[in-house]
């Protein structure tokens, strides 16, 4: 396990803990990631992925922990009885998953998730592009020895004058929204947290959930994972897209049915690009979905760029500085927000 520390250890500065294994810390913690700390505070890291003695020994000694997607899950437990940590900052949007609701009892909160939501976007129109564009289809040809020609032609290869859902409309949905438009697609969004007025000034139009589905040839998934959304597209709801439909999802695996999503792509109605799948991630060499012709996976990476984690820590590492300098957060989590929040 990799011990670093700040070069200058000082006892009248607080002290922060950063929680990331070898492979995250120097894409979160770049040189002016860590000069930047280094305006306020000393910092050490644990690279340890548990919780256990070895890492509460180091917490107790922590004024501020940052978090990354490594990091061992945090309870009340793992900051002691009387915690010293006064602050967490989450490299990462996420923070739901990653600690026990009593960790909020004695901690500001922040996360970091604004700089992914661009580079998820544009995985999401990537999809939308490569699938209605029908660029699997066509490379899988080409290497199978066809002698294609364009003489023939086939109907709805194009974005423009599409109909294109967006369930979610948080960062990434709205982002999506700003890329997809100028396509000249038709946009519907389903975000029954998100007012209508937002909704019509990104130039789309609020719907159902069913409605969305039911009418739109191409759905994109971008919404959090909640217990309210969990398995929120069910066998009945993929039917409702049409034949020939196209299904994205850069979110969480667990908004889909899973096995009902492999029984819809098995019958060849639909197409579907996934980032992300649920309970099985990354799915078993041997699963059906890796097979299947109209399915296109990608492993969980569109938010994996390195120019976008060290974006994460640059914000993470600010609100550091401003917690110490006696700024308000910019990025604050509450109790109260993770009912909507993954």
């Amino acid at each position: 396990m990799s011990e670093t520390r700040s070069p200058a250890p000082r006892p009248d500065r607080p002290h922060v803990l950063v929680l990331a294994s070898d492979a995250l810390f120097s894409h979160f913690f770049p040189g002016p990631v860590l000069a930047r700390l280094g305006e306020v505070a000393t910092w050490s890291r644990y690279a340890g992925r548990e919780d256990g003695p070895a890492l509460r020994e180091r917490v107790a000694e922590a004024d501020a922990l940052m978090t990354t997607w490594h990091s061992p899950f945090l309870s009340g437990a793992t900051l002691g009885e009387r915690p010293r940590v006064r602050l967490i900052a989450h490299c990462g949007g996420e923070v739901k998953s990653r600690m026990d609701e009593d960790v909020f009892n004695s901690v500001t909160m922040t996360n970091a998730a604004g700089p992914m939501a661009e580079p998820v976007a544009e995985m999401a129109l990537a999809m939308v592009l490569m699938m209605v564009r029908r660029l699997q289809h066509y490379v899988l040809e080409m290497r199978a020895g066809l002698v294609a020609s364009n003489v023939e032609a086939s109907r709805g290869e194009t974005v423009r004058g599409r109909t294109v859902g967006v369930v979610g409309f948080g960062r990434v949905g709205r982002a999506f929204a700003r890329l997809a438009a100028p396509l000249g697609a038709e946009l519907v969004v389903f975000d029954p947290y998100c007012p209508e007025d937002m909704v019509a000034a990104a130039g789309a139009r609020a719907a159902s959930l069913d409605e969305l589905l039911a009418g739109c040839s191409v759905v994109v998934l971008a919404a959090g994972l909640t217990t309210e959304s969990r398995g929120l597209v069910d066998a009945r709801r993929l039917a409702l897209i049409p034949d020939g439909g196209v299904l994205v999802n850069v979110a969480r695996g667990a908004l889909i049915d899973l096995d009902a999503l492999v029984a819809e792509l098995r019958s060849g109605r639909i197409t579907a690009a996934l980032d992300v799948t649920d309970p099985l991630e990354p799915l078993p060499r041997d699963h059906e979905l890796r097979s299947l012709p109209n399915a296109f996976l990608t492993p969980h990476i569109a938010a994996g760029g390195v120019e976008m984690r060290n974006a994460i820590g640059a914000v993470a590492a600010d609100e550091v500085v401003r917690f110490f300098r006696g700024e308000p957060p910019r990025n604050r989590v509450t109790r109260e927000m993770l009912a909507t929040m993954t």
